[in-house]
């Protein structure tokens, strides 16, 4: 096997890789559809059975593109007289990867964290528990509408991003650009939201809250 063949064979793994990704958004978005929908417990689970099917093979892809990494670097670092067996080089990397696998390796998955995250606030926001404030629907209304306003532009939000640190929702634009401003003067920005203490909100922490934009949008339907 050549060098080229390598190349081409990592670029069938990435390509993979993003059909995977794709496969998980969508788990992820009928499993949040079950619980918007009927809430059916088992099907949920399935979702999540799913999903972690999708880590596993996210995880196996990851290790074959690894071990034909380093393979090439390690020859090309080296410069052999002889060209070693390099399919057979990066078989034994990728062994030895998969040989350290653990169940933690599945549940650290960063989509499949996300599709957990998601799920955890869209059965809080659609199945709570019913509590004593619940029984005023004006009360459980106008509190639920003050979780759709943005703390930057004081408006209902249309593309909610949640802080995976401190767990408060922006406007997706604003907060991008309260982060590039203050970036631009060196400076770290505090979580706008009031009486947050988080003080360093970095654009990596914030992922898509899709379960507040479905509240938001079911609202703004009725």
């Amino acid at each position: 096997i050549s060098f080229n063949a390598i190349d081409s064979a990592l670029s069938s793994l990435k390509n993979c890789q993003s059909f995977i990704n794709s496969g998980m958004e969508m788990a992820t978005q009928v499993a949040l559809d079950l619980v918007e929908s009927s809430n059916d417990e088992e099907d949920v689970n399935n979702m999540e059975k799913v999903m972690l099917e999708y880590a596993t093979m996210d995880r196996e892809l990851n290790h074959y593109i690894k071990a034909f990494e380093e393979t090439i670097n390690q020859v090309k670092r080296e410069k052999p007289e002889n060209l070693p067996d390099l399919e057979n080089l990066a078989q034994e990397k990728f062994l030895e990867m998969e040989s350290e696998n653990s169940d933690s390796d599945l549940q650290s998955n960063e989509k499949y964290m996300y599709f957990k995250d998601q799920l955890k606030e869209m059965k809080k926001q659609y199945h709570g528990n019913n509590t004593i404030e619940e029984i005023d629907e004006d009360i459980a209304v106008t509190r639920s509408q003050m979780n759709f306003i943005c703390p930057i532009t004081q408006m209902t939000m249309k593309r909610p991003v949640r802080n995976k640190v401190c767990g408060h929702s922006y406007e997706e634009d604003a907060i991008l650009e309260m982060i590039q401003t203050q970036k631009q003067k060196k400076k770290n920005v505090r979580c706008p939201k009031m009486g947050c203490s988080h003080v360093d909100v970095k654009g990596s922490d914030l992922v898509p809250d899709e379960a507040l934009k479905r509240l938001i949008d079911s609202q703004n339907k009725q």
